[in-house]
């Protein structure tokens, strides 16, 4: 049930034909941004919703706004729906929900395992790729905000009617591989590889790494210093000029170029710095040695990539002993996260259909050869889409060209959701691009792309050491600290209440924090805030939750009965009714959602009711109520308040507990 929408459709037709009267033929976008200003009231006074059409409409038609608005109301019938219809200023229309309306939706809504939350219209097929780490090192912090916003979205896209398919494509087959192998051959301890495999691969991917990135910042160092000098130089020179300018628009002119610069000369100093701590951390330390002995480390490592993908025997034997313990161990945390997925179709699984997918681009005049690559040029993109490398390597973009053209083939998807960090912006444009010239260009194919997690310093969430930090070390510092405050909470908690507690409440928190931001954005990591009883947190809607099971257990009824048999609510005050059209719109927000794939609105939502929820409860008392009706109208709204909570957060994949 979704008031916004059925007012919506009350009113299409009237707005559609003062549309149609001006355009020559049907406009249903013009007609869809008109109604798109029916929005929830943003105060109560107001009303439950606001229509804000009449003005533009009025200028469109050319008569007054007010006399549009009135002509519009009195043309739509909305006798069954709404108390109160009220034009006010220059033509506002407020809409007051009938309380019988309300009452009668409650009902339904009780006595819905679903809520009334009613199946999509046209449900599509949804192929969503998230997660994707590299399985050849350990999950980090960045993992967690493909895997939970993938999650949330499968889960919703389900709910809601559509078939949802899930895939961690997987990282199984690329140069990280590559510097695995080369550091099993030279760098390797055996003692310490029998004794933990995942440990001792991960040291060896972080050497290998650090050595690669060594040779890389010492040949670049030259260049990074020079692009810095210049750009000091032009900062230095546009300084001086404002110095000596006068003239006001040439200032001002002055003064936007001095920002940008200055925007310039900080991030080449902050290139600079890190290629310089990459230097002096081999050179100044035990790596300087083996990173002499190592100088060709960077191209040595493509070759052993290249020699796995050829099928040497040697390295896909061992690329056939690892990928099954790295592939447990990021298993250990999806386990913790309670996340799983309908598929997990790594890079690997696509290998063999790569050398066709570039015959069949070239083959049909979409690809060809520049400087010994392959490559697809594209009209709006300066540089092209390299398919094939001049040493015959393909890379990440071929394979994803392949996984395109398998999840159309074999499951019609209707849409791929890439769930993919906002810097792979171009790649996805670039890729998506070329599918639909190749012949893909009715499904849905979207980057749903986010920010990055920072610390409080401002800068990427990194360790003090400025490691990136380990998604394993995060899950346990969740859980730890929740526990604690678990502990001071409840003096007598059992040793299994505990644990369960600062489980539940310690990853859900960790999740939370993350979904409720808008994903589009960096967000600051902390973790006293994510853990925090006020505020939009996780933990705030689980202590809703198990309030209400407490105030249910305290009165000592069960509300089972009810939802097979409601009683009418009653209004007696203003929260409860406001209470009530807030539980009214839980398909909306879900609804909205799934505009544009942002879970933080579900989040939102459920802040706001968790809000109205704790007013009702500090004015509405079910104990000393003495109206039996009344009584039992307010254990319906506790009840569907509880469940519209465990339901919206079952949704984002974050559990609740009966005591906190």
């Amino acid at each position: 049930m979704n008031a916004l929408q059925q007012l919506k459709e009350k009113f299409r037709p009237i707005i559609s034909a003062y549309v149609n009267s001006v355009a020559d033929s049907s406009d249903v976008e013009q007609t869809d941004a008109l109604l798109a200003m029916i929005r929830p009231a943003s105060d109560a006074k107001h009303g439950d919703f606001q229509a804000n059409f009449a003005m533009p409409l009025g200028k469109k038609v050319g008569e007054p706004p007010r006399a549009v608005a009135e002509a519009i109301v009195e043309q739509t019938d909305l006798s069954n729906m709404c108390q109160n219809v009220e034009i006010a200023g220059p033509g506002f229309i407020n809409l007051k929900l009938d309380d019988d309306w309300i009452n009668q939706n409650l009902k339904q809504a009780l006595a819905d395992e679903k809520l009334a939350v009613s199946a999509i219209a046209s449900p599509r097929n949804y192929i969503v790729d998230y997660s994707s780490p590299n399985v050849a090192k350990p999950m980090h912090v960045g993992h967690i905000r493909s895997t939970v916003i993938g999650d949330a979205l499968t889960r919703i896209l389900n709910f809601m009617g559509h078939q949802a398919r899930s895939d961690n494509h997987l990282g199984d087959w690329g140069t990280q591989f590559g510097m695995i192998l080369y550091g099993y051959k030279h760098f390797r301890d055996q003692a310490a590889f029998d004794a933990d495999t995942i440990g001792e691969l991960s040291r060896l991917y972080r050497l290998v790494r650090k050595l690669i990135d060594y040779h890389s910042s010492k040949a670049k160092l030259p260049e990074l210093q020079s692009a810095l000098s210049e750009l000091e130089t032009q900062l230095s020179d546009l300084k001086q000029q404002q110095s000596t300018t006068e003239e006001k628009a040439a200032v001002k002119k002055i003064k936007k170029e001095i920002s940008q610069v200055s925007k310039r000369v900080a991030e080449a100093k902050e290139k600079l710095e890190k290629a310089t701590t990459s230097i002096s951390s081999v050179e100044q330390g035990e790596l300087a040695t083996l990173a002499t002995e190592h100088s060709e480390i960077g191209t040595a490592v493509l070759l052993e990539t290249s020699k796995l993908h050829a099928g040497d025997t040697e390295n896909l034997d061992l690329w056939t002993e690892f990928l099954p313990i790295c592939k447990q161990d990021m298993q250990t945390i999806y386990d913790r996260l309670s996340v799983d997925f309908d598929m997990e179709l790594g890079e690997s699984y696509y290998n063999d259909m790569l050398s066709s997918i570039v015959d069949e681009l070239e083959a049909k005049g979409y690809a060809r050869e520049s400087d010994g690559a392959m490559c697809v040029f594209l009209d709006d993109f300066e540089t092209p889409m390299i398919v094939r490398k001049k040493d015959g390597a393909f890379l990440y973009s071929t394979t994803d060209l392949a996984t395109i053209k398998y999840r159309m083939e074999n499951f019609d998807a209707d849409a791929c959701l890439y769930v993919v960090d906002h810097r792979q912006h171009e790649h996805f444009e670039k890729l998506f691009a070329v599918a639909k010239l190749w012949g893909y260009d009715e499904a849905e194919l979207k980057h749903v792309s986010f920010g990055t997690v920072m610390g409080k310093d401002g800068k990427p969430f990194q360790t003090r050491s400025g490691d990136t930090v380990g998604l394993a070390g995060l899950l346990d510092e969740a859980e730890k600290r929740a526990g604690e405050i678990a502990k001071e909470l409840n003096e007598g908690i059992s040793a299994d209440q505990l644990a369960e507690n600062a489980r539940v409440v310690g990853i859900g928190s960790l999740k939370y924090a993350d979904l409720s931001q808008n994903r589009s954005s960096d967000y600051t990591f902390d973790y006293e805030k994510m853990l925090a009883l006020k505020g939009n947190t996780a933990a705030y809607l689980q202590y809703g939750y198990a309030r209400v099971q407490g105030i249910l257990r305290k009165v000592e009824i069960d509300p089972q009965p009810l939802r097979s048999r409601p009683v009418d609510f009653e209004f007696a005050t203003d929260v409860e009714r406001a209470l009530a059209v807030q539980l009214l719109r839980f398909e909306e927000a879900l609804s909205d959602v799934l505009i544009d794939y942002k879970p933080n609105l579900l989040c939102n939502y459920l802040f706001d009711l968790g809000q109205t929820f704790f007013k009702f409860y500090d004015q509405c008392s079910l104990k000393d109520t003495e109206s039996p009706t009344l009584k039992s109208s307010r254990v319906q709204l506790c009840d569907l308040t509880a469940r519209t909570i465990k339901t919206g957060l079952s949704l984002l994949n974050i559990g609740v507990l009966d005591k906190m």
